[in-house]
Order: C-alpha cells, then structure tokens, then sequence
C-alpha cells in the first residue's frame, strides 16, 4: 500500500493548530482566510501542493484564496455550515466522547439492510429515535443515502460537491457521530452511501485550480470524469473513504455507481487501503452498485454486490412492466430469476437489450454476495411518478415475494417506509437556482419521452417538478396519514419473516453454496440451497394466479415459514400467490 505523503483539507494538531492543504497544481500562490478576516499564505511544496499551520481550532471558519484573485470553500471541508457557497470550518473529530467504544461491527451474514433518506426520516436526530423501532423490526443496519454537502435544502444526496462534509441542513458532524454511537450501543451498523463518480453541478470550483482532477477529454453522463490515475486525486478519495470508517466509525461504504468509474485499478486500490488501514478486529463492508456485474470485484475485497438483476426479474414477474431496463428481463423472465437464485448475477457475459456484453460469470460466489430487494431509491424514485411496489401489484403477490427476499441466504435490503406499507411515493427531488432548476426539470421530463404512458409531451408535463419543495414533502414517510390497521399487518409480516431469518438461517449462513432452481411453472421456482451446517433450504415461490406441483415436504423436514401454501389440501400443490419456505436439518 502506498503511504500518504499529504493529507487534503484542515487537520486540527494535538497542539491546537490547524495544518491547512490544498493541492493546486495551476495555481501560483495559496492563501488561507480566516473567518475573523486574517489571511496566512500557504507554502508551495512538491507536485502542486500548498500547506501551512495556523494557530486556530475546531469551529474557526476559512477559505482558500487563490492567486489573490478568488475564495473557494475546500474541496476537504469537513464541515459547511451555511452550504456548498459558504465557508468551510474546521473539524475535530478526536474531541468528540464515544460512548461505546468496544463496539467492532457484526459479521456480513448477519446483515439486514435498511435503506433510507436522511432528511426524510428527520435528520440525524431523527433517525436516531427511530432506531429502537428498527432493532425491533429486526434491521441490524442502516444505510444512508449520501451526505457530503450538497446544495440547497432538498436533495437525493447524489449531486454532493463536498465529500467529506456532512450536510449541513441534517446536523452537525457530532450529531452524526451521536446517531452512530447510538446504533452501536444498539447492535446496529451504519453504512453511508458515498458518491466517487462524479460532482454535484453547483459549487464545484476544483476545474478554477486543479483542472487535472478531471480528464479533459472524457465526460460521464454528470460532467468531466475525475482523473483516478493521479495520485493525488485517488488520495483524495481514499482519505474520504478513510474519513467515514475512523472519524465517524461507519461499518461500511455503499459506492455508488461505479460502472462509471473508468479506472477499476482505483476501485481494487481504494479496497485495499481500506483493508490494510482498519484494524483487524473491527468488522468492516463494502458494497457496490456496478452494472457491469463485475464479478472479480467482489474476489477483490468488496463484499457484495446490489443485485439490480434479482430485483427486475422479481418486478417484471409482479407487475408484468416490460419498458426501459425491464426489457431485459420480459422474455424467460421465470428462467431468468432461476439464475439470481442459483448463480447471482442474471447477466454473466450475455447482451442486452442495446447489444452489449455485460457481466462476468459469477456462480462461483456466496450467495451473501448479493444484497437481494424489491425496493430501494433508485427502483421507486427513477420512475416518472415514484410510485412505490404496493400500488403497482398484488400485495399477495409481494407478500410471497418478500419470503423469498427476506428468507433466502442473500443480504436483504429494506427501503424506508415499505415496512408498514408506505403508498405515498418517492420522487426525485433537487433544490437549484432557478437556471438549473430548470434545465434538470426538462431533463428529467425528457428521460420518460419514450415510455408509453408520456410519449406526448402534454402528458410528460404531469411528472412532477425535482425543484419544487412540494415534491420532496410528498416523499417523506407519513404514517400518520395511512390505515393503521394495514399498517401494523405489514410491520407484523416483516418483523415475523426476519425473526425467522435471525432464527434458522443467519446462524447456518457461512459457507452456504447454491443446491440448484428448479423451475416449476411460469412464474414459480423450487431454489435450494446447501447451508453451512450441511442443513438444506428450499424455498417455493409461485407468483401466478394458479397452483402449481411441487415435491411434498419430505419427512423429518421442517416448514419455517408458509405464505398461503397451506390453502390447499395437496402437499404437491402450491397455490397461486404463495411460498414456503422448507429446512432439512443437517444428517
């Protein structure tokens, strides 16, 4: 592992200083401002970087000037207090009292993922008084959409422009590192979805005096690509990443979209730093979203992988839509859950529907490589309206599902709210000046112009604005406005299927392979599974209206859980809209 020759941003010294960096390759003097108006030049050092110690501490505000000409906030702040525009202010992390400090994470199999929003679950503090009702549910860790400040007050997190800044408007770096503590104290972990593929396009001023962060001549879909093959710029990641594991004691990093990444030695390099910095008793995981199904990264220190394939094929099944993305999987959709079930990812090499190669064979990994959903942001909030599962199929149909999902060896993955059955959607929110407000509004509109139901434009006007405040009020979770009754028979349904999973197949997860799909019918499958203490899993799904045959539980065979199986009279049918779930104990 190459060691760190520099460290970005404002570092508070166990003298009360403040060692202020930024690398500014093209710039000719550094500067640092303080909030109280004085300035202190920064001295040029090797490979474009500047650096100084000041005499301040946490909570002093600044900004770096350059060549006398203009203030930018850090690109390492750790802290923006008044947003993506203002200054940045110091940090210190080592002032902060942890209350469980024995704590070292939980194993992977044990996970059970809930995803949600922070601002609308209240901020940090919010969160943290929802936790008791979490660990009641049986969730034994949380996800946070992304945090690093983004701009205005409303935001999905994914246009960040400061990586190592908490948002402001959630609470104070404190108040995240108290709702961690807390989770802790409750046996929860806390992942934190982080964003490397790209900035935010407000308040980015890297390109004024580093335009080699970026290549000048690439692009993502977000703007310029980050230039990972420069040390510097892959140290400031790294560092990030780093940040989020030791400062605020996060379990794990969720990368987001890393199939735009176009520097895997980056995402193996990130992964070992990572492992070689983070002491060996404490349990650490890393997750990607990746739609190139990138086996190899999951040999290579990541531990698992969003299963996008496992959850359109479950889509497809319940709900019969076959647009965009769904048209990979309309034909053989039955054969083609059979594989996620057997073999993980769907797409192993094959061509897709725009007539490329994506996938690598991944049939030689654990199951617990996959994390398993029917919901989660992306699947809600990339649809026009965001409508949520409930209101788009046969809530038997999700019910047998969500055995399946809840029960099998992957990692499950819950989103906000779909626990006690949230019907108000969740739709895709910003929070721009007006300029760009409206740019990312027609883009958005845009995007569903190929979809039936908005192929007119008139109709396309009905998607509702990003920029508007009422679009993000009506993605916060409302119980109150809801049927209490329905409500508490969803949480009840939930909380039953993961106290079984607690029960009977957490503790025989290690080690568990693949037993092989059998495919029963369209839309029905056996999957079985060889667990890690030799017992054997098998579980039943069918998704359509009618029974189908299946093989009576053998003798001696354990029925764990049983979602309308029991209908009917004949072992050997399993009736439409139904699943059980069958252990054999080990011999």
């Amino acid at each position: 592992m190459r060691e760190l020759t520099h460290m970005h941003g404002a570092t508070v010294q166990p003298d009360g200083g403040t060692v202020f960096s930024l690398w500014a390759p093209d710039a000719s003097s550094v500067a640092v401002r303080l909030g109280d108006g004085s300035v202190h030049s920064l001295h040029h050092q090797d490979e474009g970087w500047y650096s100084a110690r000041v005499l301040c501490g946490a909570g002093t505000h600044y900004q770096f000037l350059i060549d006398d000409r203009i203030s930018v906030p850090d690109p390492a702040s750790r802290y923006q207090p008044q947003g993506v525009n203002g200054p940045s202010c110091v940090d210190n992390p080592g002032a902060f009292i942890w209350r469980n400090n024995d704590w070292r994470g939980r194993p992977w199999h044990e996970t059970v993922i809930y995803e949600l929003h922070p601002a609308a679950m209240g901020g940090y503090d919010g969160i943290r008084q929802r936790l008791p009702e979490l660990q009641e549910l049986g969730v034994t860790a949380i996800e946070l959409m992304p945090l690093s400040q983004y701009p205005g007050k409303r935001n999905w997190g994914y246009d960040g422009v400061f990586p190592f800044a908490p948002q402001c408007t959630l609470g104070t770096p404190d108040q995240l590192r108290q709702l961690v503590d807390a989770a802790h104290g409750m046996g929860i972990m806390v992942f934190i979805d982080v964003v490397y593929n790209h900035f935010g396009p407000e308040g980015n001023h890297l390109a004024q005096y580093a335009s080699s962060f970026f290549q000048a001549d690439s692009d993502t879909p977000w703007g310029a690509a980050i230039d990972f093959s420069r040390p510097q710029v892959a140290d400031f990641f790294c560092e990030n990443a780093l940040m989020w594991l030791t400062d605020y004691r996060m379990d794990g990093l969720r990368l987001d979209a890393v199939h735009a990444i176009d520097n895997q030695e980056f995402l193996l390099n990130l992964a070992e730093r990572i492992r070689d910095s983070v002491p060996d008793d404490r349990q650490v995981h890393l997750m990607l979203e990746n739609e190139c199904n990138q086996a190899s990264l999951l040999e290579a220190g990541y531990d698992a992988q969003w299963n996008d394939d496992g959850h359109h094929a479950l889509h497809v099944l319940l709900t019969g839509e076959d647009e965009s993305y769904y048209r990979d999987f309309a034909r053989e959709t039955t054969i083609k859950l059979a594989r996620c079930l057997e073999e993980g990812f769907i797409y192993q090499g094959e061509v897709d529907r725009r007539g490329q190669s994506r996938g690598e064979p991944s049939g030689h990994l654990p199951p617990t490589a996959f994390i398993l959903f029917l919901q989660n942001h992306d699947q809600i909030g990339n649809r026009a309206l965001g409508e949520r599962l409930v209101n788009l199929a046969d809530h038997r149909g999700i019910k047998a599902a969500l055995g399946l999902v809840l029960l099998c060896p992957m990692i499950p993955l819950l989103f906000m709210g779909e626990e006690w059955g949230c019907e108000q959607p969740f739709l895709y929110f910003t929070d721009h000046p007006e300029d760009l407000a409206k740019a990312v509004r027609e883009g958005r509109r845009n995007e569903f112009a190929d979809f039936r139901a908005f192929a007119d434009e008139l109709l396309r006007q009905r998607i509702p604005d990003p920029n508007s405040a009422s679009t993000y009020l009506t993605s916060v979770p409302d119980r109150a406005s809801g049927n209490p009754t329905l409500q508490a028979d969803w949480f009840a349904y939930y909380r039953t299927l993961l106290q079984l999973r607690h029960a009977h197949i957490v503790p025989r997860l290690p080690g568990t392979e693949s037993d092989g799909t059998v495919i029963l019918a369209e839309k029905a499958v056996s999957a079985r599974w060889k667990l890690g203490d030799g017992s054997r899993l098998r579980i039943e799904l069918n998704l359509s209206e009618h029974p189908v045959k299946v093989s009576p539980p053998e003798a001696g065979t354990r029925i764990i859980h049983d979602y309308r199986a029991s209908l009917s009279q004949d072992a050997g049918l399993l009736p439409g809209f139904s699943m059980r779930a069958i252990l054999d104990p080990a011999t």
